[in-house]
């Protein structure tokens, strides 16, 4: 790391404790780590409400027996090619497929195309993972 810097930070003991359970559960080897995960998350954040440039993923899970699904599906990813940089098709059982979008964009057009997919009947689940193309967070 270039240009470290130690600051101080005052919380009240009670919310440390909590702090500390939190970090030990989640395997931080320690507060720093923590906290500039917790920095770099809400810079992710940022990113996404000022509409800059960032990456993602849309999961979905549909049951690919349902008629025409598929056509849809695949004509929703076509009106969205300039956002896709890839797919991954996933069988999960005898009915239920998975597929994961990775997305490289404009936050808006994500959301979009999450909640196109999310809209079309045979769709069970739907979410969006919003990330960062890490070029705004250091």
């Amino acid at each position: 790391m270039t240009g470290l810097i130690r600051f101080g930070v005052s919380l009240e003991g009670s919310l440390l404790d909590k702090f500390d359970k939190l970090i030990r559960a989640k395997k931080y080897t320690n507060r720093s780590e923590a906290i500039r995960d917790l920095i770099r998350h809400e810079l992710v954040k940022k990113e996404w409400q000022e509409g800059k440039e960032v990456a993602g993923a849309v999961i979905f899970i549909y049951n690919h027996h349902h008629r025409e699904l598929l056509n849809k599906i695949t004509d929703i990813q076509h009106d969205f090619q300039k956002l896709i940089i890839s797919t991954q098709h996933i069988h999960l059982d005898h009915d239920n497929c998975l597929e994961i979008i990775a997305v490289k964009g404009n936050p808006l057009e994500a959301q979009k195309l999450a909640d196109t997919l999310k809209a079309v009947k045979g769709v069970k689940h739907c979410t969006l993972s919003m990330s960062s193309t890490g070029k705004e967070i250091g």
